[in-house]
């Protein structure tokens, strides 16, 4: 997973920041999904095969990460302090360890309002109307009429061969 964390209230940021993720991984042969988190920004999420621990996992997220930072400079960082990310998008990967929580689909934040962190087609990307907080505990009867946009459900992958063509991108510069 990869939290796409906003400096400020702006959404845009964000979209780029999901169009980039999604390209990279394309790239590396791992379809993701898409969720709003409910408070400020987007998950992108990769189902994995289970063969990599977590500290495999934990290492290509950052890898992955660095790359899109190295792509796209003005836009992301990889920098936790938000001292130093200077305006820019935080690519957080620190959920991808052990012992870590991350908010899970359908999850009512404890938020003014009650947002909700909710799965996402990634052509709604689009819509002006996204935000992290655009489904609430009152508008989620509606948003659950509509079809499942994680539904079929992704083949899980394994990180061996994105994790070898990623390396590949980093020695390439």
């Amino acid at each position: 997973m990869i939290d796409l964390d906003p400096a400020g209230d702006d959404f845009e940021p964000v979209r780029r920041a999901a169009a980039a993720t999604r390209g990279l991984l394309d790239e590396l042969g791992l379809p993701a999904d898409l969720m709003t988190t409910g408070s400020r920004g987007l998950h992108v999420l990769v189902r994995l095969d289970r063969r990599a621990d977590f500290d495999e996992v934990r290492a290509f997220a950052r890898d992955a990460a660095a790359v899109l930072a190295r792509r796209h400079p003005a836009l992301l960082t990889t920098e936790a302090r938000k001292a130093a990310r200077r305006g820019r998008l935080y690519l957080d990967v620190q959920r991808n360890a052990y012992g870590q929580n991350a908010v899970t689909p359908y999850a009512v934040r404890a938020l003014p309002g009650a947002p909700v962190a909710t799965p996402l087609a990634w052509d709604e990307l689009d819509d002006p109307a996204l935000t992290a907080r655009r489904w609430t505990i009152a508008t989620l009867p509606e948003r659950l009429a509509a079809p499942d946009p994680w539904q079929p459900a992704r083949r899980a992958r394994s990180l061996g061969p994105a994790r070898r063509r990623l390396e590949r991108l980093e020695r390439l510069g």
